[in-house]
């Protein structure tokens, strides 16, 4: 007898799962079922379908070979079932049964199933103030929406627009934006755009956006939408500013699309996502549930969190396949939270906690250090990185990385996300055998020189400060002096105008220029703070009390410099 299979949901998680069941099961009865008109979109490229880095919209439907994954595509190539255009408005559990409405007809069809999986996703967060019903306001989360700003991009009366919303989809709207010669305003309520980045690395990029053009206004919210003829004309502030624009999209984050199944009786987490268990089986046995409907487990607090992201959506959907059709034996244990965005020609992106959310979840005893330096050597192309390492002071095991910049921050994510995956400790990390060749790292690697940085600094062999310490200092009218390290024609050519001193390490030991009282305060930094350190270490073997690292040098300074 053959197994029947539902399928709620053809965005990722679904179609992932309905793949996999087949591949599992060739005799198996397989429906998919999907509200929208499209079919496994990849949700992840409409930033830069916007943007016109292609203007094909096959290209987000389509397999890698070309071929669009419509029903025609899942009946010839998988015996898939794939109805569009269908909503399943109800799920009967005891009669293990859904009732699906044709959008178009209005017809109702009950479908029976062995095995369920619901994969509803989730809906756009839409604040509900004045003028959102005008033209030209959206948001962009599924394929239409995407359609629709592509379309209105193109149609050359976009001249600027508004994103509200600071987070990695309202960062990609605005570049996309920015790539189609549209000027760009973004709004974010919080302090710093990009939430899950400390707030030294989230201003960094903060500049790195403005450098391109790009308007960012922060710790202000969006209070209405102004329009002319139906259309909107511009965006009021909280504090009173009106901001023109064309088009305005709200890109403020999304909830679990969960209605179906609380309806159903399934049990619902604190969250708003769907609870499953290790292997996505939800609080009835036939019934699995993947993708942005979901809670999932934060591996590294434990605590259940909502995590939207495609690749989990499909990774989710394999799980559940695996043990909907071989019964429960692959384990979904949960995320880390590792994301990357391109922001321009900076990567940014995180692995693990971020100080702010450690400090958020209880952790008091953290160690944490910010380091700069190249991908690889000068004479390839080097470019510059800024990594955050965070690591538990009791344990010393790894917690969180941060970088931003425009070397491959993807790669060194990557890493971390592994090592933070396995609970590795910062000094499993000091040595780890990564791939060396100049074309692709330094001998030895920024991830790997950022631990032993945080080592240094864990075993206080090098005592440290940030770029936002030290303003604080010189903002309270404290006066470190102030130790820049670098030679006289980088010095000429870049320096922060803070009142430092130039003293060029290679004439340390011979200068009259340090301070005569040894108890005074030294900030020594560099252009990565490496000749800092050495700066340190000798300051330290002649007597010198108070000295400190400026972490990352003047690579990691987030505010203006003289020159």
């Amino acid at each position: 007898m053959r197994k029947k299979y539902v399928i709620v949901g053809g965005a990722a998680a679904g179609p992932k799962c309905a793949s996999k069941i087949r591949r599992l099961d060739q005799t198996a009865e397989i429906t998919i079922i999907q509200k929208g008109k499209y079919l496994s979109m990849a949700s992840c490229g409409y930033p830069y379908f916007i943007g016109g880095v292609f203007d094909e919209k096959e290209k987000l439907i389509a397999t890698p070979t070309g071929t669009i994954r419509n029903p025609d595509f899942f009946a010839a190539t998988k015996d898939i079932k794939a109805l569009t255009n269908t909503e399943v408005i109800r799920i009967d559990k005891e009669n293990k049964q859904v009732t699906a409405k044709n959008l178009e007809t209005g017809e109702e069809t009950i479908y029976p199933y062995d095995k369920l999986m619901v994969s509803t996703g989730s809906t756009p967060i839409v604040p509900n103030l004045p003028g959102k019903e005008l033209e030209g306001v959206t948001t962009l989360h599924d394929i239409n929406s995407a359609l629709y700003i592509k379309e209105q991009v193109k149609s050359g009366n976009i001249k600027k627009a508004v994103v509200i919303g600071g987070g990695l989809i309202g960062i990609e709207t605005a570049e996309a934006f920015e790539l189609a010669g549209i000027k760009v305003t973004i709004v974010e309520r919080l302090d710093e755009i990009l939430p899950f980045l400390d707030d030294q690395l989230g201003m960094l990029v903060h500049n790195h956006i403005e450098a391109k053009g790009a308007r960012i206004i922060t710790g202000n919210s969006a209070m209405r939408f102004i329009g002319e003829a139906g259309h909107v004309k511009a965006v009021e502030l909280e504090n009173g500013e009106q901001i023109e624009c064309d088009i305005a999209v709200m890109a403020i984050g999304v909830r679990p699309n969960s209605k179906l199944a609380a309806d159903a009786g399934l049990k619902i987490g604190d969250t708003g996502g769907i609870a499953t268990n290790i292997f996505m089986q939800t609080s009835d046995k036939d019934i699995y549930a993947a993708g942005d409907c979901v809670e999932v487990t934060d591996l590294v607090t434990h605590k259940k969190i909502l995590w939207p992201m495609g690749d989990a959506a499909n990774l989710q959907g394999r799980i559940a396949a695996k043990n909907m059709s071989m019964g429960n034996h692959s384990e979904y244990e949960g995320v880390i939270m590792t994301g990357v965005c391109q922001v321009f020609d900076y990567g940014v992106g995180i692995a693990g906690l971020s100080e702010k959310r450690a400090a958020q979840y209880g952790y008091s005893a953290i160690v944490s250090v910010i380091h700069a330096s190249p991908d690889k050597p000068g004479f390839m192309g080097g470019k510059p990185l800024i990594i955050k390492m965070l690591a538990d002071t009791e344990t010393c095991r790894l917690l969180g990385v941060q970088v931003v910049g425009p070397g491959d921050v993807s790669k060194r994510l990557a890493i971390a996300a592994m090592a933070i995956t396995a609970k590795m400790r910062i000094t499993d990390l000091e040595s780890l055998d990564l791939p060396y060749a100049p074309p692709y790292s330094l001998a030895i690697d920024s991830f790997i020189a950022t631990a032993h940085a945080l080592e240094n600094k864990w075993q206080e062999r090098m005592e440290s400060i940030s770029a936002l310490e030290v303003m604080e200092k010189l903002n309270r009218g404290e006066k470190p002096f102030l130790l820049d390290a670098r030679s006289p024609v980088e010095f000429d050519q870049m320096r922060l105008g803070i009142g430092e001193t130039l003293v060029p390490f290679g004439k340390l030991r011979s200068t009259n220029l340090l301070p005569e009282d040894k108890n005074r305060e030294i900030i020594a930094y560099c252009k990565i703070s490496l000749r800092g350190y050495e700066a340190y270490c000798y300051l330290k073997n002649q007597g010198y009390t108070n000295v400190k690292v400026m972490e990352g040098g003047i690579l990691a300074w987030p505010y203006k410099r003289e020159k």
